[in-house]
């Protein structure tokens, strides 16, 4: 038999069981327990998903008949020693004649009238054209809490706060003069102050003078003047701020 035909079999022509290669393990993220953890703890108690978990009625209640009407109140047994009410006045009885009174109710009435207390009437006030009435009490026009005794007095609660925040400014300013003094600062006093903010002023206003005297049409060097003006403006802008927003400053010693 040749060798090339050596392979050749019956057996060949049928196809072999093709086995699946086994697949690779399943990825698992190392943080899948702590965010499960996290979203467990974030979930609302009341959120659900369908309709709630309630308990379900017993099939023992069932709905019975006539179990929603009425009920009569216990029947009563009759008794017939019980005592009966009193007969009807005969056509013979007569009622008891003659019996006067010798008050004058006339005289008292007008006694009672003259002695009594007039009734007050109800305060009220009208806010509108139309007569519209409403009750004066409960309006909050009535001044009641201007006539307590501890109206206007400040709570004890609040002059005890008062008191420590004023020991603990002082205990602050205490504390900054110490520093300044061993830093060798001086603060301006509110004449210095104001002096330096006037001048400071004044050169804000001879500065803006001489930006508006300059021309419309400029040359190069009028625009480089007109330039540093509004710089040297800006700058005396913002010291004079500096200076009109801060009632304490402080410079070195020379």
């Amino acid at each position: 038999m040749d060798s090339t035909c050596s392979s050749e079999s019956i057996y060949n022509l049928i196809p072999s069981d093709w086995k699946e290669p086994p697949q690779p393990p399943r990825y698992i993220s190392i943080f899948k327990t702590a965010i499960k953890e996290d979203m467990q703890k974030s979930k609302t108690a009341m959120k659900t998903m369908g309709p709630p978990k309630v308990e379900v009625p017993s099939p023992k209640d069932f709905l019975k008949k006539h179990s929603k009407e009425k009920t009569l109140p216990p029947k009563k047994k009759f008794d017939r020693t019980e005592p009966k009410k009193p007969p009807v006045p005969l056509r013979t009885d007569h009622p008891v004649m003659g019996v006067q009174s010798e008050k004058n109710f006339v005289s008292s009435n007008v006694a009672d009238v003259i002695m009594g207390v007039a009734k007050k009437p109800k305060p009220i006030y009208v806010d509108k054209r139309t007569g519209d009435k409403h009750d004066l009490e409960t309006s909050g026009l009535v001044p009641k809490y201007i006539n307590k005794k501890d109206y206007g007095v400040t709570p004890e609660y609040i002059c005890k706060r008062n008191e420590e925040i004023k020991n603990a400014q002082e205990e602050y300013d205490n504390y900054i003069q110490e520093n300044l003094r061993k830093a060798a600062m001086k603060r301006l006093s509110d004449e210095e102050r104001e002096a330096v903010l006037e001048g400071l002023k004044k050169n804000w206003e001879e500065v803006h003078k001489e930006f508006q005297s300059l021309s419309v049409f400029d040359s190069m060097p009028k625009k480089t003047r007109k330039q540093k003006l509004e710089e040297k403006m800006k700058q005396l802008e913002h010291d004079i701020d500096v200076i009109a927003k801060h009632k304490i400053i402080y410079i070195a010693n020379k």
